[in-house]
């Protein structure tokens, strides 16, 4: 299990997460060091996939001209790190405009990259925003096995109740044990409010339960686990829809936001995902976990061009500090092997 960071998140960070969209008005004194520190470990992160783009670009540009075997190459690359066919085309038409027949170095592609990938993920890198007028706002969080669905609740826990927020937290998953007790350590350090029922408990009647008590006891946020579940199997697809029905019992409004766990190491698979999870769930904003060197990061350039959601958190790592809102500068750097990324 997991260990959290007992150190309380830093107040520039918990603004951004509440924040409208706004610039934060007045960064406390630590913040520099913060953001180069969280450079550093996005930059690790994404490692897999600015190495191998590295590596390919190096190749392809070192002391020669640019020409369209050498644009073709380049889009292969991309490709192969998961950026997806429509990104690849995308910075192939920017790295060659007004550059054909030119020696182009390894770094101006890099930088032409960087730039374009920032311009796709712009438009989807947009904060989580909590409608205060809804109380409590619903979040349900869905994904497949191994996600990290817990661990995202977890840590937005621990940053909303540090904020000032009354949090309650709801053990869906109640296929699992581990689960359960994991969600209970995370509301215990937050001083959230906690629902759960036995193992193997109706999922959906666990939902309108921890609804009803976290509205009654004028929670700011409620935050939902759901079990894993392939997103190709029909019957547990079913049974989410049950729990955003019983949800709705409750406050016809409800989920207020459907939050989509990422794992960044599946690759292509992520848009499948994306797909089914959307059309079952109504998916309203994506969370990317697992962003390590194992990961490969580079699909989420591929999602965010294909389906254009929001994405609202990344994740680097276990504790809580290691979820930051999403900034499609850093990530662009970061894939792209800029020294401003390390």
């Amino acid at each position: 299990m997991s260990e959290a960071n007992d150190d309380k998140p830093k107040a520039g960070l918990l603004r951004r997460l509440l924040a409208r969209g706004e610039a934060d008005p007045a960064p406390d004194a630590a913040a520099p060091a913060e953001k180069k520190s969280w450079l550093k470990r996005l930059a690790a992160g994404l490692s897999r996939s600015s190495s191998a783009i590295g590596r390919g670009v190096s190749d392809i540009f070192a002391k020669r001209k640019l020409d369209a075997s050498a644009l073709d190459e380049l889009e292969d690359v991309l490709i192969e790190a998961d950026l997806g066919v429509g990104a690849a085309a995308r910075v192939r038409e920017a790295v060659g405009r007004g550059r054909y027949d030119r020696t182009i170095s390894p770094e101006e592609v890099k930088a032409a990259l960087a730039d374009e990938v920032e311009r796709i993920l712009a438009p989807v890198a947009r904060p989580l925003v909590l409608d205060r007028a809804k109380k409590p706002f619903v979040i349900l969080v869905v994904g497949v096995n191994g996600s990290g669905k817990t661990t995202t609740i977890g840590k937005l826990a621990a940053k909303y109740a540090a904020a000032g927020l009354k949090v309650t937290l709801a053990a869906g998953d109640t296929f699992r044990a581990a689960a359960i007790e994991q969600l209970k350590i995370w509301a215990s350090r937050a001083g959230a409010d906690f629902v759960a029922r036995e193992q193997g408990a109706d999922a959906a009647g666990l939902a309108f339960e921890a609804l009803s008590r976290a509205r009654a006891a004028g929670a700011d946020v409620l935050l939902i686990d759901t079990a894993g579940r392939l997103h190709n199997r029909v019957e547990l697809m079913s049974e989410l829809e049950k729990i955003v029905r019983a949800l709705k019992k409750v406050d016809a409004q409800a989920p207020h936001a459907t939050l989509l766990a990422l794992d960044a190491t599946v690759g292509q698979n992520a848009l499948r995902q994306v797909e089914m999870f959307g059309r079952t769930a109504g998916v309203t904003g994506l969370v990317m976990t697992k962003l390590d060197g194992a990961a490969r990061g580079g699909v989420l350039v591929a999602v965010a061009e294909k389906f254009a959601l929001p994405v609202h958190f990344i994740g680097v790592g276990e504790t809580v500090d290691d979820l930051e809102p999403f900034a499609a500068r850093d990530f662009a750097a970061a894939i792209a092997g800029l020294s401003e990324a390390g």
